[in-house]
């Protein structure tokens, strides 16, 4: 992840609460509290007008989430006190995603593969709940208690300005003054993991590519599986970190015949070392490296040259008046590139035309780049 996203905190973080009240209040306390009924949920008032009009409602959502409350608490009213702690800590763990993502090993977090087989109603109605709540938290009686999604990225976008997606860089993020809106991303997957698809330091508004191409239902929490079947946990970026950071991106060619690179041609290396473990995963989630590789190839990375090439040989035509040299180039863009790393992928830019210039294309005749561009 390329920079954090600043949490923005909202009217629909009441949804978590609501499910948390769910959670511990009535689920939880079900083995001792006897039949299912909305004095259940007296401790929290507004939940509890929710979950009475959802009774008498005979709308497909309203049956959804009261359906779902109160088939899921009479199987915890059979759970021993051992079962519901082991639960307890699991719904803790899962919706602490900062801990996640830094792999706390104090950290206990399940997905739905962990809940063990003898428990196979509960995971199935588990899952039924917690895959299609995110998808009916616009029902009317939520909406008046919660407001809407639509709100929640209007002003989550009105702060978070960079206008680019932070997973990739590269891809433009629908903003305030669009009508339409990106997509918000299950960070832990809502198919893998329980308990947190409502939870919004688990929802990250993403591009279509990050989100729907490449990420898809991958899990950033652990390293897909080794032949043995063994898993392990790993690093992963954090979405709404405190500390901003700065990651380093270095390209380096093997070849100067700029038309005919193909990405084996193209070396990337990424820092800081410190975040080392967080940019692997972010590699391997996002496909950087063949996105980036192919951003350059496919285009831009030729654009760019010609470009610096264009400004030197304007210098030649003017005798030096008012002229550019490469290094000038390279200096204007990497200034530009401190203040708006990601406008104009110029962080990218940055890097490919130092590489570039390492490689001494900058040396090399820029009629050699004019009479390939008049090619047919």
């Amino acid at each position: 992840m390329l920079f954090p996203y600043k949490y923005v905190p909202h009217q629909m973080d009441r949804m978590q609460k609501f499910i948390n009240f769910i959670f511990y209040q009535v689920w939880c306390r079900a083995p001792k509290a006897g039949p299912f009924d909305l004095d259940l949920f007296a401790g929290n008032p507004d939940l509890k007008e929710v979950m009475e009009a959802f009774l008498y409602s005979d709308t497909k959502g309203a049956y959804f989430f009261y359906g779902h409350v109160e088939g899921i608490y009479q199987l915890f009213s059979k759970l021993s006190r051992t079962e519901i702690k082991q639960l307890k800590r699991w719904y803790q763990g899962n919706n602490n995603i900062q801990k996640v993502c830094e792999n706390d090993p104090s950290t206990q977090i399940a997905r739905y593969s962990d809940i063990p087989q003898q428990k196979k109603v509960l995971n199935q109605k588990l899952s039924q709940f917690f895959c299609g709540l995110y998808d009916n938290i616009g029902i009317a009686a939520l909406k008046q208690k919660i407001g809407d999604i639509e709100g929640h990225y209007k002003l989550f976008m009105s702060v978070n300005k960079t206008g680019k997606c932070p997973f990739c860089g590269i891809a433009d993020m629908q903003g305030v003054f669009h009508s339409t809106r990106e997509a918000y991303d299950h960070y832990l997957p809502k198919g893998l993991y329980p308990f947190n698809s409502i939870n919004f330091r688990n929802l990250v508004p993403a591009c279509h590519h990050c989100n729907s191409s490449y990420k898809t239902s991958k899990d950033p929490a652990f390293i897909p599986k080794d032949p043995t079947g063994a898993t392990h946990r790993r690093k992963v970026f954090y979405p709404f970190a405190n500390s901003s950071y700065n990651i380093e991106v270095t390209i380096d060619l093997k070849k100067t015949d700029i038309d005919h690179l193909v990405p084996d041609d193209i070396q990337l290396a990424f820092g800081p070392p410190v975040l080392n473990e967080e940019i692997e995963t972010w590699k391997d989630i996002y496909g950087i490296e063949e996105r980036y590789k192919g951003k350059l190839i496919d285009g831009d990375g030729k654009a760019w040259l010609i470009e610096v090439l264009d400004e030197w040989k304007w210098q030649e035509e003017s005798s030096g008046i008012d002229g550019r040299s490469p290094n000038d180039y390279l200096r204007n863009l990497k200034r530009h590139t401190e203040k708006f790393p990601f406008a104009s992928s110029n962080f990218l830019k940055n890097a490919f035309l130092d590489g570039c210039d390492r490689a001494g294309l900058f040396s090399i005749k820029e009629d050699t780049f004019e009479a390939d561009n008049q090619k047919p």
